[in-house]
């Protein structure tokens, strides 16, 4: 058994992965704010599904599975909350999924700008804090993602690149080109931990996760009250989830612009395999290890033909449409990420099939009546 610390773990990510760990054997312990729910509502942009809040769904999680999940309702961004939470229950690994979540909330205006900036790399730096300090041995696992990279016009290597120049060579972080301020925290995020892993021998794994689209884990589907969050608005939505919802509800794909952009990415489930993963190979002291995690790459076009086709074939009427695109972002490129690291440990990924697809639509079908698509364009643009 090991202690796992999930920050956030009341989200779409936090929560299905407190619950896989602790069906493992661990002592896992929940942390959140509600920093989501909370914007949620100041955006008024709910989740399809009723969430109950986490610690009704740990005590949910607890009766149908005969597993815990102990809980701490907190601000990890107030250093004499996230110290007391170290030092009372002294995990061996950390899971850092605490940090305002969604690109388009980032660029809304200057206050969602500043709380982005502020909590994401305030929480991230009390977390390095409170390891040195009092776990110095703890594994910290961050969630970061491909967003880092943006979209060069070379292959994107696995987090590291080896330059030549001048007849010299040495190892450096890859390039980094954030899209969007949230990512650009993301970035930052890498950099606070490379800054420190080489300052105090900390050991980091580093998740360049792609978009993650899915509606439910192995631990979480069979009961409604368990399920993750499951936005579908164009501020908290992934396109995967907003473009299956308006498939449902007979509104028309919203494609961006030209639909070239190019992105890899992955089922929740992969998201629980590879961060389980992660956990159970830590990196070694002092070692900033960094996997690019996704499973496939799609354009925004090939994921509309793919949702059309397989709504389609369930009877739903499903349209493509082109809009004007909010981002400042290019439509078409180049896109080769290298994603080695997490199959080398074992991962294997749970792939997008028709039939798979068409599953996630035909259950998102229960919840039509709940769609509400003024929530699908909101008019929030990069500039």
């Amino acid at each position: 058994m090991t202690r796992i610390l999930v920050l956030g773990g009341d989200g779409y990510l936090g929560w299905p992965m407190s619950a896989r760990l602790s069906a493992g054997g661990h002592d896992v312990l929940a942390v959140d704010n509600y920093l989501r729910r909370r914007i949620c509502r100041e955006t008024d942009s709910e989740p399809l599904f009723e969430v109950p809040n986490l610690l009704r769904r740990a005590r949910r999680w607890q009766e149908v599975s005969g597993h815990r999940v102990e809980v701490r309702i907190g601000d990890l961004d107030d250093w004499a909350f996230i110290s007391e939470v170290f030092q009372s229950f002294r995990p061996e690994a950390v899971i850092h999924f605490a940090e305002q979540p969604a690109a388009p909330y980032s660029m809304m205006d200057y206050g969602a700008a500043r709380l982005t900036l502020m909590n994401n790399l305030g929480v991230t730096f009390n977390l390095i804090q409170a390891v040195h300090r009092f776990c110095p041995d703890c594994h910290i696992v961050k969630l970061g993602t491909m967003g880092e990279y943006g979209t060069p016009n070379i292959d994107i290597e696995e987090g590291w690149i080896d330059i030549e120049h001048k007849g010299r060579r040495d190892r450096f972080l890859y390039p980094r080109q954030a899209g969007s301020l949230y990512h650009t925290t993301k970035v930052m995020d890498t950099d606070l931990l490379w800054f420190y892993v080489r300052m105090w021998g900390l050991r980091v794994t580093d998740l360049m996760q792609g978009p993650v689209y899915g509606l439910a884990t192995e631990e979480t589907e069979a009961d409604e009250a368990l399920l993750p969050f499951l936005n579908y608005d164009e501020i908290f939505g992934t396109v995967f989830n907003r473009f299956m919802v308006q498939a449902v509800a007979g509104y028309p794909l919203t494609v961006y612009g030209k639909g070239g952009q190019t992105r890899g990415y992955l089922n929740i489930r992969d998201t629980m395999a590879c961060v389980g993963l992660a956990v159970e190979t830590p990196a070694s002291k002092g070692e900033l290890r960094i996997f690019n995690q996704f499973v496939e790459t799609f354009s925004v076009n090939d994921i509309a033909e793919r949702v059309a086709r397989a709504g389609k074939a369930l009877g739903l009427a499903v349209e493509i449409r082109s809009v004007d695109n909010p981002r400042l972002e290019k439509e078409e490129h180049y896109y080769n990420p290298a994603h080695v690291g997490l199959k080398d440990l074992g991962f294997e990924p749970y792939t997008l099939t028709d039939q798979r697809l068409g599953a996630m639509l035909e259950r998102i079908t229960r919840y039509k009546d709940r769609i509400r698509p003024e929530l699908f364009l909101r008019g929030v643009k990069w500039n």
